[in-house]
Formats: structure tokens, C-alpha cells, sequence
């Protein structure tokens, strides 16, 4: 597709937008008259495209909806004062990052939806993203087979793989299928400082840890063995996670710039978008960066496609890295019945269309399956409809947070070449195992790699 195909194409969609919305305004769900509510939401990739459907639902509802807008990095903190506080939480939704759940469904904190409304139902259209929503107090996991429903995703993120199409067709290379492929397309695009053959996050913390799941699940590692069924043994310091861990070393070094250890999501949307970046892996959330006008100078031209695997063979390893909107226990009466107006509107399949159209990741699978995936600006609709059937959801148990932390800093320690690949995942399973053995799981770990 040309850069003027693409440009007709965003005319044409502008019209079908305003069009979409002009019919759609009588028959949006009426969930009468509420009293104002406060949404607690981090500034993500994704932000904007929340906070367009909130002001339509402003618009059709007469509803007022506050946004409390919060970094990343401040969202748990204020989660856990708010609702953690003697007094009425400040918000009346909480959007809650996925790995970091268990921590108030265990505690207490949140409000089940259906003791607030007992008919309230997450539409089956909704995908459930690892059951991330539902909480079973008897087994301490998280699934909505016998659990109680806590929340709800608000967006759903898997990583796809993304790559410079022009750039592509001049050069003649293929969309890889595997890291090796990879590798072999980096041979020809890495040219620094004008150009990246492949680009991931390396920073120490959650970013290393997220990215670095598309190879561990690639190759067929795990973090515990069957976590879902009490068994926490500790797996991460498998062949197969080395393998793993040592591809992800080959392409950083080979592919990544100079400062690929300390590279975040923000420093790999630049590069995509200043042209830079020749193939990359990120959050789907990040896709309309590229195609921004005011910030992009490679609008229409980087396309998507499934994660690389680990062999022909493999299947794709897709993290779900979704985040969960859930309603605090000491949120007022009046808040959490609006709160859950909000979240019927929210969920239905126009207002997830407009979502989309906004730049917010939708969350409805027919949504995915309409018209809206054969437009331009969604061409990355149909590599996440063919990614979401593979995703996984992770550290769904309390210790989760602090697995991460741990992941974070040991791959990060063997990206910098402070410990060797198997150094770091035989300290990392050591870790963790301490942290499942604190909580009085049933756990234990493989013999350490040979370092």
C-alpha cells in the first residue's frame, strides 16, 4: 500500500468515523441517570483512545466520569491507598495491572461486580484474556470456572511484530517466522546510527521481563511448572529458558542499538516512528503511534504480523499483558452503581467500535471481525486475531509482582553481561523459589543450569 493509498484511505475512514457516530446516537445503551464516577487509569499508549470513549459516553449519557490520569509506575500506589483507606475511596473504578491482581482480590479489597448487580454479565463476545477478571478464594488463582468475577479488561495487550513494509518490498525481504529469520533480515537492515534491525526493551524491570516472554514461551519455557493446580516448582532455569535467554542476548546485541540494555517502550516507539527502526516487537497499544501524522514521519508504511518462534515447529509465545478495571470495596454506593453503568456501556459492541476507532484497543472479538480490520489504520487487527488464540496469562498468584521484579533484574544483569545467561536464571530460580516457599506454597526447583 503506497503512502497516498494510505492517506485516501484515513479520508475515507474520517467520513465512515463521523458517519458510525452520527447513526450510532440513538442507539447506544441507556443506563439512565447516574451519579459522576472517577476512573483511576494510567497514561499508556492506549490513553487516548479511553479517554475519547469516556467523553462519548459523557455525551450520550449526560453521566459525568472524572479521569484520575496516572503514570505507570504510580498506579499500584494509588490503587493500594485508595482502597486500603479508612475512609470512601477516591475512585470508583481502579484499573489494575494484570500481574499485579491477586494482591487485592486476595485481600479483600475489591467489590465482586455481582454483589453490586447480580445480573451484571461480561458480554461473551468479551475476551476473557486468562480469566485475569475472576478470582477463586478457595484455590488462590484466578479463573472464572469457579471463581467470582472481579473486573473486567479494559484493553488487552499481546506484543505483535512490526516491520518497516516499504523498506521490505525495496530490499526484498520476507516477514521472518523465526528469531533466525530475524537475525538474517538484521544482516541487511542493521546499519547504525541510521537504522535498526531489530528492536526490543532491555531496561531492567517490567519492560525486560514482557519482552522477553515472547522467546521463553517461543522456546517452551515456563516460570513454575503448574501454578493453576498448586504445583510451584520452579522451571525458569530450564534448557529450554536458556536457549531462550541467549536468543534474546543474540538478536539485542546484533540487531539493537548501542543502548539496547537500557532501551524502554518509549525509546522504541521513537525509533519506529523517526524511521530508524527497521523490525521490532512491542505492545499491540503502540501501533497507532506509527501512524500518527504529527509525530510519525513513516505513516502507512510499518505493518504487523505474528511474533517470531522459536523454530518452524514452535508456536508463537503470546503474554497477555492486559490490565483489569475493578471496583473498590469502599467506593460509595452511588459509585459503584455507576461504576458499573459505565462498564455495561463500555462493553457493548458500539461503544467497543468507537473505542476503536479512537485508538483504544477493543476488547470484543466481533469487533476484531468487522469492517474495521479491512481499514488501513487497523491493518494490525488481523495478526491480533491470529496472536490472541495463543496468549497466556501470567503470575496469576500473589507472589507475582515479585517475580517480575526478580525477572527484571536478573535478564537484565545477563543482557549487560554482568552474569552469564545461566547465572541468571539459576539466581532468578533461587529467588523465587524463596518467595513461593515465604508464602508456604508447594515448591521447589530443577538442578541449576552449568554455568
Amino acid at each position: 500500500m503506497s503512502l497516498k493509498q494510505f492517506s485516501l484511505g484515513l479520508a475515507v475512514s474520517a467520513g465512515m468515523i463521523c458517519a458510525s457516530q452520527a447513526s450510532a446516537q440513538e442507539s447506544f445503551l441507556d443506563v439512565g441517570e447516574q451519579e459522576p464516577i472517577t476512573i483511576l487509569i494510567n497514561a499508556s499508549p492506549w490513553y487516548k483512545g479511553f479517554e475519547s470513549v469516556v467523553a462519548l459516553y459523557e455525551e450520550q449519557t449526560g453521566n459525568k466520569v472524572e479521569l484520575e490520569v496516572t503514570p505507570f509506575d504510580g498506579m499500584l500506589e494509588k490503587t493500594r491507598s485508595a482502597v486500603r483507606g479508612s475512609g470512601a475511596s477516591p475512585y470508583d473504578l481502579v484499573n489494575i495491572n494484570g500481574s499485579s491482581t491477586v494482591e487485592f482480590y486476595q485481600g479483600g479489597f475489591l467489590q465482586p461486580l455481582n454483589e453490586i448487580d447480580p445480573e451484571f454479565k461480561v458480554p461473551s463476545e468479551v475476551y476473557a484474556y486468562g480469566d485475569s477478571g475472576c478470582w477463586d478464594d478457595a484455590r488462590k488463582f484466578r479463573t472464572c470456572a469457579s471463581g467470582k468475577l472481579m473486573g473486567f479488561s479494559p484493553n488487552g495487550n499481546v506484543q505483535l511484530y512490526y516491520y518497516r513494509a516499504d523498506v521490505f518490498q525495496e530490499k526484498g525481504l520476507k516477514v521472518p517466522a523465526t528469531f533466525d529469520d530475524v537475525l538474517a533480515n538484521c544482516k541487511v537492515l542493521q546499519d547504525p546510527p541510521q537504522t535498526y534491525g531489530y528492536l526490543q526493551r532491555g531496561e531492567k524491570g517490567d519492560g525486560i521481563y514482557y519482552d522477553w516472554m515472547a522467546y521463553l514461551l517461543g522456546y517452551g519455557g515456563r516460570i513454575e511448572a503448574d501454578a493453576a493446580n498448586g504445583d510451584y516448582t520452579v522451571t525458569i532455569n530450564s534448557p529450554e529458558a536458556k536457549a531462550a535467554l541467549d536468543k534474546y542476548i543474540e538478536v539485542a546485541k546484533a540487531c539493537g542499538p548501542e543502548n539496547y540494555a537500557s532501551l524502554g517502550q518509549g525509546d522504541l516507539i521513537q525509533l519506529m516512528q523517526t524511521g530508524k527502526g527497521q523490525q521490532a516487537h512491542a505492545v499491540v497499544a503502540a501501533f497507532p503511534n506509527f501512524d500518527n501524522p504529527q509525530k510519525s514521519a513513516v505513516v502507512g508504511k510499518i505493518n504487523a504480523a505474528v511474533l517470531p518462534k522459536a523454530n518452524a515447529e514452535a508456536r508463537p509465545g503470546v503474554a497477555i499483558g492486559n490490565w483489569v478495571l475493578s471496583v473498590p470495596g469502599n467506593a460509595s454506593d452511588s459509585g459503584k452503581k455507576g461504576a458499573l453503568a459505565f462498564s455495561k456501556w463500555f462493553l457493548t459492541y458500539k461503544a467497543q467500535y468507537a473505542y476503536a476507532e479512537a485508538g483504544g484497543i477493543p476488547v470484543r472479538e466481533d469487533v476484531f471481525s468487522s469492517d474495521l480490520k479491512d481499514r488501513p489504520e487497523f491493518r494490525w487487527m488481523p495478526a491480533y486475531q491470529e496472536e490472541i488464540k495463543y496468549g497466556q496469562q501470567m503470575l496469576g498468584y500473589a507472589e507475582g509482582p515479585a517475580v517480575n521484579q526478580v525477572l527484571g533484574l536478573r535478564l537484565n544483569q545477563a543482557l549487560i553481561g554482568e552474569l552469564s545467561s545461566a547465572a541468571a536464571l539459576n539466581r532468578a530460580a533461587k529467588d523465587i523459589e524463596a518467595l513461593f516457599g515465604k508464602s508456604g506454597r508447594k515448591t521447589g526447583s530443577l538442578p541449576p543450569l552449568a554455568e
